[in-house]
């Protein structure tokens, strides 16, 4: 049954089939006139006495069920023939058998014609987010932030003047398709009490590439095609960049590890250098994707570094894409004790300006009383969805169940990527592209999505 998988929509195989069988009958027609078509007579001549004789029926009939007979025959050995060629070759390249190398063509088919989807952010929110849609599409690209000057990054970004590669190394291995095994490795952090004490594996592979290749963009193009990414990961700006943030007392705060642990809410943050430029390739991505998201992330120390970068805030505004900012599920004590989903969006436009948000995407999902508790504890709560005040700066609001709730309250990436999906379909896509997409990838669980 699962040789019938090789004629699914977009495998692209069964137009060489095709041609495989006109081939087959030119080579067929092409005996017959090196033969002469005496010996096609002589055929044609046998046949009719043989059928004749033994059915009785008139001369046409007898040459049409020959020739279908032939036909059928012909269809038939054609068949053997094509899945015993199939199966040597899958053998060899995939010893698993032909019906996962069908799964593999066909998956890499129908991802390559999803949508483009630019994310921008950094941190836990964005490799969660990533890891849903990497199976919806392979046309993603993770601008992320270079502010990040804690743990292992933040030494290898002193000691090697690189910039740092943590949240860099966990998107990759969030759009990794590579063997569980090797995600480990990557994400492997070294014990001890030595210099390597503390350090990722990953860094440090992205360090001594960066090293070798003289180039982080080389690095990570090079690093993703070790791990498989679905996509590609890109730093908003090659340049060493530090963040800065002015709190609530009037106090300057500088280095985005120090900033959350200063215990005063912040009123803004600049980054240093002020001129730093965007990469290149980051913002072409952004100007021809169908859709662009901020977040989810950090609010001060994730999301708003990017925009902040030359290059990266106009290339958002200016693009035809759909833009949608992803609200973070609960507050972070430090960066935004108290703010509902609205105040993260003002924070957003205050810094960078309106134009860069069509929708904001926020939970409507209740969070277990049990898990309140125990964020409250850490002083985080709930983000409050106002969605009023955000339809009244003139954004819309989409509401769904976003959540997966074990342990921690964190974005669920199966129901977050088919919300966006859902949102980019609807409002970017057209119809005929839409039939060439999955369409069970329509959001179920959206609880408020009106029409524009």
């Amino acid at each position: 049954m699962h040789l019938l998988k090789w004629l699914y929509p977009g495998m692209k195989l069964k137009r060489w089939l095709f041609l495989f069988s006109v081939g087959v009958i030119a080579v067929s027609l092409g005996l017959a006139i090196v033969f002469n078509y005496k010996f096609i007579g002589f055929v044609e001549e046998t046949i009719f006495r043989v059928v004749y004789r033994a059915t009785g029926k008139f001369y046409y009939t007898v040459t049409t069920v020959a020739g279908i007979g032939i036909i059928g025959l012909g269809i038939f050995v054609m068949t053997i023939a094509t899945r015993e060629i199939i199966r040597s070759v899958t053998s060899v390249i995939v010893p698993e058998g032909s019906e996962k190398l069908v799964e593999m063509i066909f998956q890499k088919r129908k991802l390559n014609r999803g949508p483009s989807i630019v994310v921008v952010g950094g941190g836990t929110g964005l490799s969660v987010l990533l890891r849903g849609l990497k199976s919806i599409s392979s046309n993603i690209t993770a601008v992320v932030t270079v502010a990040d000057d804690g743990g292992s990054s933040g030494r290898i970004r002193q000691e090697l003047g690189i910039i740092p590669p943590g949240d860099l190394r966990n998107c990759l291995v969030a759009l990794a398709d590579t063997e569980p095994l090797m995600e480990k490795l990557f994400q492997h952090r070294f014990g001890g009490q030595g210099e390597l004490a503390g350090h990722s594996f990953g860094n440090l592979f992205i360090a001594a590439m960066a090293e070798v290749l003289g180039d982080t963009e080389k690095a990570l193009k090079e690093s993703s095609k070790v791990l498989k990414v679905r996509g590609q990961v890109l730093p908003s700006s090659a340049e060493t960049i530090r963040l800065v943030a002015q709190m609530s007392d009037g106090s300057n705060v500088e280095g985005e590890s120090q900033i959350g642990q200063y215990g005063q809410l912040i009123r803004s943050v600049k980054i240093i250098p002020e001129d730093a430029q965007a990469v290149t390739a980051a913002v072409e991505a952004i100007q021809d994707a169908d859709a662009v998201i901020l977040g989810p992330g950090s609010l001060y120390t994730s999301v708003i570094p990017n925009l902040l970068v030359k290059g990266i805030c106009q290339a958002v505004r200016e693009s035809q894409a759909v833009k949608i900012y992803i609200c973070n599920v609960m507050t972070q004590h430090g960066e935004t004790d108290g703010y509902s989903a609205s105040q993260h969006v003002q924070a957003i436009i205050d810094h960078a300006g309106t134009g860069l948000m069509d929708y904001v995407v926020i939970n409507g999902q209740e969070i277990a009383d049990s898990l309140k508790q125990v964020y409250s504890q850490q002083q985080a709560f709930p983000v409050a969805a106002d969605a009023h005040n955000i339809e009244a700066m003139g954004i819309k609001v989409v509401k769904a169940d976003l959540i997966s709730e074990t342990n921690l309250v964190r974005h669920d990436p199966l129901k977050l990527s088919r919300t966006i999906m859902a949102m980019v379909y609807k409002y970017k896509l057209n119809s005929e592209r839409m039939k060439l997409l999955d369409y069970y990838l329509v959001a179920e669980n959206i609880k408020e999505f009106k029409d524009d």
